[in-house]
């Protein structure tokens, strides 16, 4: 055998997205480079990685193994290059978190400090539905998550990051179009939610069937971007977290529209699986938060508190 790293490196790029094409596209590197250097692999092994079956690229059982080999080669050569850092006085290895859609706002100003302390962790943010966050947490596929509403099936050790405050909000040309009691925004206009299972969503419908509102139209977008520029467009009205906002408050594309029993305040937490035994860096994480999240909210998202303290 004499593969390279490079080539079990493109192999697994391969498998992941079972397309050569889609490969290079991810490894930045040319079709015609990837086929030979899967060419080149290939002719080490008796037996077929890959087979084309009309236009579509399918992995072989054997395929299959070799590539869970190849991933723990290149795991191994990761754990060489991060014990000769650790040997070197640095802290070095991999972080990785799962992150819910309207966490993607604050979790980077939590991290960017720590990572540019320490140039020898490499971390990966997962910015996902909170099923799949969760799914991430139950498969010990992370070291932590980002949640605003813990999951209870979990036992979960838990650090509190920042409050999380959500606002019913209008299209601000839509809202200065609009007339009659504010209650008849969930009655009679079309109300904007966040996909099933989101936490957003049911903090929304929880409000909404608390007050025994009877909606008459929904919609459904996957995202809070999405949701966003939505509410900007006039399309309808919502309850989103302040923190996913504020840019296009701050712009006058959005109203906060204040109402009864309103903003709901949750809590941003960041999370792990009780039991879960921490690396290094996880360890290294945890207390740089302990000593840095007041500083950090005070820096970065004091206006989040100085808006709850207005609407109270």
């Amino acid at each position: 055998m004499n593969y390279t790293l490079h080539q079990l490196q493109i192999f697994l790029e391969i498998v992941a997205k079972k397309s050569i094409t889609k490969a290079s596209e991810a490894l930045f590197l040319t079709q015609p480079a990837v086929s030979i250097q899967l060419k080149k692999f290939q002719e080490q092994f008796p037996l077929p990685l890959t087979e084309v079956l009309g236009r579509q690229l399918y992995i072989t059982p054997f395929g299959e193994e070799i590539a869970l080999a190849a991933q723990r080669i290149l795991d191994e050569v990761e754990d060489i290059a991060y014990t000769t850092a650790q040997y070197q006085g640095r802290l070095a290895g991999k972080l990785a978190i799962s992150v819910v859609s309207t966490g993607k706002y604050l979790m980077p100003y939590y991290l960017s400090g720590f990572v540019n302390q320490h140039p020898g962790i490499d971390f990966s943010m997962d910015v996902t539905n909170k099923q799949q966050v969760v799914r991430d947490l139950e498969e010990n596929k992370v070291d932590f998550a980002l949640v605003s509403v813990l999951p209870e099936h979990l036992a979960l050790h838990t650090v509190p990051l920042l409050q999380n405050s959500l606002y019913l909000v209008g299209g601000t040309e839509r809202e200065k179009q609009r007339k009659g009691r504010k209650e008849r925004i969930f009655t009679e206009q079309p109300l904007l939610y966040r996909e099933p299972g989101s936490a957003t969503r049911n903090a929304m419908e929880a409000f909404i069937k608390a007050n025994d509102f009877p909606v008459s139209r929904k919609i459904a977008l996957t995202s809070n971007e999405a949701l966003k520029q939505s509410v900007i467009a006039g399309l309808g009205y919502s309850i989103m977290p302040l923190i996913g906002i504020k840019d296009a408050v701050d712009r006058g594309e959005i109203t906060i529209i204040s109402y009864k029993g309103l903003p709901i305040h949750t809590q941003w937490n960041l999370v792990s699986l009780k039991n879960k035994k921490l690396s290094p860096v996880a360890k290294a994480f945890l207390e740089y938060l302990d000593i840095h999240t007041t500083s950090i909210n005070e820096k970065y998202f004091n206006w989040i508190y100085t808006s709850v303290a207005s609407s109270s």
